[in-house]
């Protein structure tokens, strides 16, 4: 079908050997600009339409493409629509390096009308999710704070202010359930001049507080005030302006739940009301304070709905009150119960009662594939779920190991961090990123001792050799390199995968090298010579990490099949594939050093440890509230530690499942961690650009 462009034409829809529309005789274009194919209109404003369109340059990937074709000829009103509209493009092309903003993709006149291409967003609204499953219980609420107030921070500190966030303006993407902010054709720049001088009074009723609807001015403090009455309308199904009594000046959504009879947490409802505050300097100043005090809430479990089940139970629902620890006995691997609906949604998961809680602050769990084709993302079935009987240990009974302090933090990277390894005598640290560098640091003194170049796209992992002279590294450029620690000497590159190199594991006594790669193969080296001793192929999805045993006996594979799969280096097949796993993509694997344990973490939020022997799952550790990137065990087999894009690293008992601490100064994603050998020292990489080196004191 070709759609015709016309904006006030009825009936679009042509077929594709149509010359001029049916409806309007508008003659059709089978192309816009040569490459943007439009399929439909999905939207219609007061400046023009909105089309779904696929892109022929880009592997025909689905786009929006907005037309500014006002009826507002030689007026004010259209001198201003049209600064809307680049304005749009341009706070686009500053901010869609966010990867939960709509990247610009091009800005273009045709035909006397103007048109912006924006990436596609599929998925929900919030709008559309309210209208569908009902009020948003408070885990909702907690999940729609913790998601939209990172992306406020970005976009504030890139000194722009939204100015019409409301539940239309936030989707849900499809593929990984993040919140999308959408919409900046209102946003304006944050400065001084724009902030004390009158500007168009412009946003959404109800949504937009007094000072933008009065005056025209906005603060960071407006966006806040605009994410609460959101939240107010998710949990209330009532317009905001309906929440406010002006007779007595004060809110209503409480009486309203109460009518209800439901309620909310007081920490969560003192941080609405805050928010919700009429005159600005009263409200908080900035999303970060109120990502430190949600921190604080989120350590305390939401009240329990009194929502009909039907209705807990939906599909984008919080999961039901779970322990943050959940264990399997190894001699009960088949007892099955009742199939569990496991939400969809990247809800957080509760938390345990004084535990220091995450900064809610974050990244997307996974960056996005630099290079190749875009990754299916069929849904994997899932096996029965496992009876894992609770472990009710008091939290003031469980170990305390000490505490963390972060040493350094390293700033040379210019772009996220997504690999960290350390030396074996804990005085020497690797990291690379998305800049296609690795830098080699000293950890005592923090100082970048080398940067080392060879790779020509971004680095994916790092290892280090036992004897602590070889570095290992893996790329997107579908390469591994080998270098010589002390003077950044490359010492050979080693080809063969036909993807991105994700995981590089070296085993205990330095002679073998495995890696996984995104041409779904693990590949076995001999490390002295770079020589290919064998390929294990066959899964089903992208190799995202591999663990080698202690006793080179066999290999672990984990990727976006869900699965983890045991191969023998004996005979070159496939052992055994793990039942009863991850229900998303397994981004970390990593054996004990006993060789009897396996610990995976996943997107979806868990981390699960294994009894090698006999192939079950032991326990189930709970209390990410977003994917687990990456997970490292202490030399002595007792710690175990995670990073997750919730921005948190967290501090694990293995041999209990007991968590011991979360650290909280990384602001974005924790993709990377590496443990020293004495177990003393850790080093962690993150999507905020930054590397940090914390010691125990």
């Amino acid at each position: 079908m070709t759609c015709c462009l016309n904006p006030d034409c009825q009936h679009p829809q042509n077929a594709d050997d149509t010359e001029f529309c049916l409806s309007c005789g508008t003659k059709l274009i089978s192309m816009l600009r040569g490459r943007y194919r439009v399929m439909r209109p999905i939207g219609q404003g007061g400046f023009g339409r909105t089309y779904l369109a696929v892109d022929d340059d880009r592997l025909k990937a689905r786009c929006v493409i907005k037309q500014f074709s006002p009826q507002l000829q030689g007026t004010k009103a259209l001198e201003k629509a049209v600064q809307l509209f680049e304005q749009e493009a341009v706070r686009l092309n500053e901010l869609g390096e966010h990867p939960q903003i709509p990247a610009l993709l091009a800005y273009f006149e045709h035909d006397k009308r103007l048109y912006l291409v924006q990436q596609f967003v599929e998925g929900n609204t919030l709008l559309q999710e309210l209208a569908q499953n009902g009020i948003f219980i408070e885990q909702r609420i907690r999940e729609v704070l913790a998601g939209i107030l990172p992306i406020l921070k970005f976009v504030h500190d890139h000194q722009v202010i939204h100015r019409d966030i409301t539940p239309s303006n936030i989707i849900r993407r499809k593929f990984d359930n993040k919140l999308v902010l959408i919409d900046f054709g209102v946003a304006k720049l944050l400065s001084v001049e724009a902030t004390n001088q009158p500007g168009t009074k412009i946003g959404t009723e109800g949504y937009a507080p007094i000072e933008q609807l009065r005056s025209g001015k906005a603060y960071p403090a407006s966006d806040i005030y605009s994410l609460g009455a959101t939240c107010l309308f998710l949990m209330t199904q009532v317009k905001p302006e309906d929440l406010y009594d002006p007779l007595e000046g004060r809110w209503l959504w409480r009486d309203r739940l109460s009518e209800k009879g439901r309620t909310i947490s007081e920490p969560i409802a003192q941080i609405l009301d805050k928010m919700l505050k009429d005159l600005v300097s009263e409200r908080y100043p900035s999303a970060d304070a109120v990502m430190k005090d949600l921190r604080t809430a989120l350590s305390r479990p939401p009240i329990a709905s009194t929502q009909s089940p039907s209705t807990v139970q939906s599909s984008f629902s919080a999961p039901p009150s779970q322990p943050a620890i959940a264990h399997q006995p190894a001699h009960q691997p088949n007892v099955s119960q009742p199939s569990v609906n496991q939400p969809s949604v990247n809800q957080p998961g509760l938390s345990q009662p004084g535990v220091s809680q995450p900064r809610v602050s974050g990244a997307p769990p996974s960056r996005p594939p630099v290079s190749g084709p875009p990754v299916s993302r069929q849904p994997v079935s899932r096996p029965p779920v496992s009876r894992q009987p609770v472990s009710r240990q008091p939290l003031s009974q469980q170990p305390i190991s000490g505490k963390w302090q972060c040493l350094h933090t390293l700033t040379g990277h210019s772009r996220w961090v997504t690999a960290v390894a350390i030396s074996p005598d804990a005085q020497t640290i690797a990291s690379g990123g998305l800049d296609d560098s690795i830098k080699v640091w000293d950890r005592s003194t923090g100082a970048l001792l080398r940067t080392l170049i060879g790779h020509n796209k971004p680095i994916n992992c790092l290892s280090i050799s036992p004897d602590g002279q070889t570095l290992v590294s893996g790329s997107d450029d579908d390469t591994i390199r080998l270098w010589h620690l002390a003077d950044g000497k490359l010492l050979r590159s080693l080809t063969g995968h036909t993807r991105d190199v994700n995981s590089v594991v070296i085993s205990t006594d330095g002679q073998l090298l495995a890696s996984g790669s995104e041409d779904r193969t693990v590949r076995l080296w001999r490390l002295a010579t770079g020589e290919v001793l064998r390929s294990f192929s066959g899964q089903a999805g992208m190799v995202r990490s591999v663990a080698l045993s202690p006793n080179g006996q066999f290999l672990v594979s984990g990727g976006l099949d869900n699965q983890i799969k045991l191969w023998s280096l004996q005979s070159n097949t496939a052992v055994r594939t793990l039942p009863n796993g991850h229900f998303n993509s397994v981004n970390a694997v990593v054996i004990s050093p006993d060789g009897k344990t396996l610990v995976s973490g996943s997107k979806d939020k868990t981390i699960k440890v294994w009894d090698l022997v006999n192939g079950v799952v032991v326990r189930t550790l709970m209390g990410h509230m977003d994917s687990v990137n990456a997970i490292a065990i202490s030399s002595d087999g007792k710690l175990l530690v995670s990073g997750s894009s919730d921005t948190t690293i967290k501090l694990w008992n293995l041999e209990t499942g007991n968590l011991i601490g979360t650290l909280t100064e990384h602001i974005s994603a924790v993709n990377a961690v590496a443990l020293a050998v004495d177990g003393r020292a850790l080093v962690s990489g993150s999507s905020d650009s930054k590397v940090k080196v914390w010691q125990l004191g």
